[in-house]
């Protein structure tokens, strides 16, 4: 019996018996095993052609991200430098009384950590969690140098009587540990007392949470408002002849072109209380010269500004869904019988919601990331939580707080995505 080809380089055997054999390509091999290796080689080269693109994000994304949470709960400062008294915080319960051999521990640390100069760094990482300690420890450090001798419990308590402190000793116990999640509990204004029980903060420095909140309330307030701003200039792109649309988007990408600190030093110039929208309102009558309104340095000039910088990725996702909505649609509902406004809620608006949830994620995600405008127009109740994280980075050099802060605010926009994509669906989103 004749073989029946396939293909130029695959056919079918028969045996003997007139059974058909397993496939081959046209040089014997097995057809199977040719086309896997075909397949692992098309792999390979696909891998090969995103390779740059992936080393790329795992340098300067994923590995940045993992080193900030992995500071935001590992922090050896006090643990690597005072091996002693660390040692026997692992020894003894929580609220236990620092007996003679803490007091001998302690000392010891403290001279070993003064001649090795690290003192600073010890200090500083329980002036962390116990504000004014640092100069403790320094001044300690430069008294032990000279000499100390038994009893150490008087000798210490002479030097400064806070050595006795038990809140001392319990931050000291918390930071024994190279791991510690008391940067997270800071993070959410709470903290340990002597006993290692989580409590609240006292009233008045109760500042994080409130910090959150007001975040993630401007920033839903700023993306309702470019909402309502933006949708009538992205249906007037859709819809409006090709020249005048050209020159519309112009305008709306003119922004794009004009750096950030420009476009906000531009917004101080207007909203201050001297300022041009002030000179108008006074120069027109519909405020006195004493009344001048205060639009700068608190909520009021956060809101204004960050609506005008965020504006555009609101209405470019919400133009790029609308122009390709046909007219027609809402002509047929018209011509059913539907007013103009039922004709847009039940069949245009509907499909603009693809464009409107994709512009409403990049416009949120980016408000509660924002520091620059807020720092500079936002004033003391304009500030938001990245206001806070550039402020440990950069001026007490608290990274690990920085990192515990960056990593909360990360969680809750992760979470924040996946009820989105729940509730509406990420494939849903359309940006172009």
């Amino acid at each position: 019996m004749a073989n029946a080809a396939l293909d130029p380089h695959a056919a079918i055997a028969t045996t003997a018996s007139g059974a058909p054999a397993r496939l081959t390509t046209a040089d014997g091999k097995p057809l199977a095993r040719a086309l896997a290796r075909s397949q692992s080689k098309a792999r390979r080269r696909a891998f090969l052609l995103v390779a740059p693109l992936l080393a790329f994000i795992l340098i300067t994304f994923v590995v940045p991200i993992g080193q900030m949470l992995q500071r935001s709960f590992h922090n050896d400062g006090f643990s690597a430098n005072m091996p002693q008294v660390s040692a026997w915080f692992a020894e003894t319960p929580a609220g236990t009384v620092p007996d003679d051999a803490a007091w001998a521990a302690l000392a010891a640390d403290l001279t070993a950590s003064a001649e090795a100069r690290s003192i600073g760094v010890v200090g500083t990482r329980i002036n962390y969690d116990m504000a004014g300690t640092r100069s403790l420890f320094t001044s300690t450090g430069r008294k032990v140098r000279r000499g100390i001798e038994p009893p150490y419990r008087e000798a210490l308590l002479e030097i400064d009587e806070e050595w006795g402190d038990p809140q001392l000793w319990s931050v000291m116990r918390s930071a024994s540990t190279a791991v510690t999640s008391n940067f997270y509990l800071a993070s959410v204004d709470r903290t340990r007392n002597e006993m290692g029980e989580i409590v609240q903060v006292p009233e008045n420095r109760r500042i994080y949470l409130t910090l959150f909140w007001r975040t993630f309330w401007l920033s839903g307030l700023i993306t309702a408002l470019t909402f309502v701003l933006g949708f009538p200039i992205a249906h007037l792109l859709a819809t409006l002849p090709m020249r005048k649309s050209n020159l519309l988007m112009i305008l709306v990408l003119l922004p794009f072109w004009t750096s950030l600190l420009v476009r906000t030093t531009s917004w101080m110039v207007l909203l201050q209380q001297q300022g041009v929208i002030n000179d108008i309102l006074v120069w027109l009558g519909i405020i006195g010269d004493g009344q001048r309104l205060q639009m700068i340095y608190n909520q009021t000039g956060t809101i204004i500004a960050m609506t005008h910088i965020l504006l555009p990725f609101m209405i470019l996702p919400l133009y790029s869904v609308m122009r390709t909505i046909n007219p027609s649609y809402v002509r047929a509902a018209r011509s059913l019988g539907a007013t103009s406004w039922t004709a847009f809620r039940r069949v245009y608006f509907p499909q603009t919601l693809p464009g409107l949830g994709a512009g409403a994620m990049l416009v949120f995600i980016l408000a509660v990331g924002y520091y620059i405008t807020p720092a500079l127009v936002g004033g003391s109740s304009g500030q938001l939580i990245s206001n806070m994280i550039a402020m440990h980075m950069t001026d007490t050099l608290n990274w690990s707080m920085a990192a515990a802060l960056a990593a909360l605010l990360l969680g809750a926009v992760l979470v924040l995505y996946w009820l989105y994509d729940r509730l509406v669906g990420v494939d849903n989103l359309k940006l172009g």
